[in-house]
């Protein structure tokens, strides 16, 4: 049996909590028995807790509570535990002689406390917690990485080039069967969305207001291409701060941005699948998951050529790096033609055939059978 440990879900990192979700459903899908196992809200719930206070009430419930139920889990004896994000590595003290796998999505956080410019700044307490961290990542049998600049990251930071903890390759799936769909339906399901005027056509960025993720540099690229394309620029995700919001009104395009918030799977689909382009020059990245979604839609993607993206977007994508903003803008405006359009929303489709869950699956059982039987 494979134990796996999630995330807790107070900290709303939606993505991990997918991951965590997809090797539990991928597994049994497998055959392979498997159980995950999250820190649960018990402290951290408390209404009357908020910002400092909810910070360390949630703390007792990760690194405090959480262990004993780690460790009465333990008592059935599971062939493999595998910590589903590297920000839980710290739990690998628990384990004892079982094999542990652990996730590494990506070090850019640890970099960031080690002083390196990754757009991650740490607090006092951050450095603390990302020194935690690379000691559980230092006790891992395996810590498999989402891409190739992951692993490069991990055998600098946590291994020093030594041999142990084994560092492997094994890239996303897809979290969501995302696909191409008919125009009809795909127009049908925009429809409800607040503010977004279908029949006009529109760039679309998925995100954060996160400083790596470079949104003050999609605004700026939109407005170049203001003049020449009478578009909009679609935001799903945090919606824009402040700051942002005064950026895009000095730049005048602020009647041209729609912010549409969390999506859920079904519109984000239809919103890739009409899409112009999907525009996304973020500085770091572990792997870049909605660069392979809009790929599976048949969205033509532009994308930095930093970090994991080359891998990851293939030869599915336009590249540009994150500095060259005329450079975007000017593939961008590329893209207004069909016939463009349909080039690269051919080649993003075949680059997304690449990363389907099922071979995440495979990938992961041939893992877990070589550290111990797993079913």
């Amino acid at each position: 049996m494979v134990l796996l440990i999630g995330n807790y879900r107070p900290d709303q990192q939606q993505s991990m909590q997918r991951f965590g979700t997809m090797m539990l459903e991928g597994l049994t899908a497998a055959g392979v028995p498997a159980e995950l196992i999250q820190p649960q809200a018990v402290f951290g719930k408390l209404r009357f807790a908020g910002g400092f206070i909810a910070k360390w009430l949630a703390y007792v419930d990760k690194f405090l509570l959480f262990p004993r139920l780690l460790r009465a889990k333990l008592q059935s004896a599971p062939s493999i535990v595998h910590i589903c994000d590297h920000s839980n590595s710290m739990y690998a003290q628990h384990v004892g002689g079982i094999p542990v796998v652990v996730t590494c999505h990506d070090l850019l956080a640890v970099r960031g406390a080690l002083g390196d410019a990754t757009d991650t700044p740490a607090s006092i307490t951050g450095k603390f917690l990302q020194r935690w961290i690379l000691a559980g990542l230092r006790r891992a049998s395996v810590i498999a990485c989402d891409s190739k600049a992951t692993r490069d990251d991990a055998r600098q930071f946590v291994t020093g080039g030594a041999d142990r903890p084994k560092l492997q390759v094994i890239t996303l799936g897809l979290s969501y069967p995302y696909r191409r769909l008919e125009r009809a339906e795909a127009r049908a399901r925009l429809a409800p969305l607040p503010g977004l005027n279908a029949d006009l056509p529109f760039v679309l960025h998925v995100g954060s207001n996160l400083r790596r993720k470079n949104r003050e540099a999609v605004l700026r690229i939109f407005a170049r291409c203001q003049d020449g394309w009478d578009g909009q620029l679609v935001f799903v995700g945090e919606r824009l701060s402040e700051t942002l919001n005064a950026q895009a009104q000095a730049l005048g395009i602020s009647t041209r941005v729609v912010q549409l918030g969390q999506q859920e799977n079904q519109a984000l689909e239809a919103l890739y699948n009409c899409a112009t382009a999907f525009l996304f020059p973020s500085r770091f990245e572990g792997f870049g998951w909605p660069i392979i979604e809009a790929q599976a839609c048949g969205c033509p993607v532009v994308c930095s050529s930093a970090g994991p993206m080359t891998e990851v977007a293939g030869t599915g994508a336009l590249l540009r790096e994150p500095e060259d903003e005329e450079g975007f803008a000017q593939d961008l405006l590329r893209l207004t033609s069909g016939e463009e359009r349909a080039r690269w929303s051919a080649r993003a489709l075949e680059n997304a055939r690449r990363f389907t869950t099922e071979r995440m699956i495979a990938d992961y059982c041939q893992l877990y059978r070589s550290l111990a039987p797993v079913c």
